[in-house]
């Protein structure tokens, strides 16, 4: 079966459209949205232009690409995702800023920390067992605390 057969060149243009925007959805990445709606502008060109060659669609879609992608970036740059969505999946970003008990105290810098139901390793001032502190920093998974 062609293309003709199944709407024609258009009908594919939006079918990867839609298969471009499912995947930006299994694999976010914030960059196949502007491929899927580049592809699904040159779908609606090919269904108001119907005899457009396909060398023509192809480079309608390389521009439209890059326009969106252009579009994304300054949208993105002018529009920061900020708070607590930037830190949605890193679990330990996301402590930064919360207060925690100590589990053992801080001596000679190092310590433990509850956060949660787990402890994690801790370095900060000496501060006694059972003293409230804030998380303010967390690298290789040992955080860096202060008196609250």
């Amino acid at each position: 079966m062609t293309l003709d057969g199944i709407g024609g060149v258009g009908t594919a243009w939006l079918v990867a459209a839609l298969l471009l925007g499912i995947a930006e959805l299994l694999v976010p990445g914030v960059f196949l949205i502007f491929l899927a709606i580049a592809a699904a502008i040159t779908g609606a060109a090919t269904f108001v232009l119907a005899d457009m060659p396909l060398s023509l669609q192809l480079l309608s879609f390389a521009a439209w690409s890059v326009a969106t992608v252009l579009i994304g970036r300054r949208w993105y740059r002018d529009y920061p995702v900020a708070g607590d969505a930037v830190r949605l999946n890193d679990r330990t970003a996301a402590m930064i800023g919360t207060t925690a008990r100590l589990e053992t105290a801080i001596e000679h810098g190092r310590g433990r920390v509850i956060v949660g139901d787990g402890a994690w390793p801790a370095t900060g001032p000496d501060l006694p067992a059972g003293a409230t502190v804030t998380i303010v920093a967390v690298e290789g998974g040992v955080l860096t605390v202060e008196a609250a």
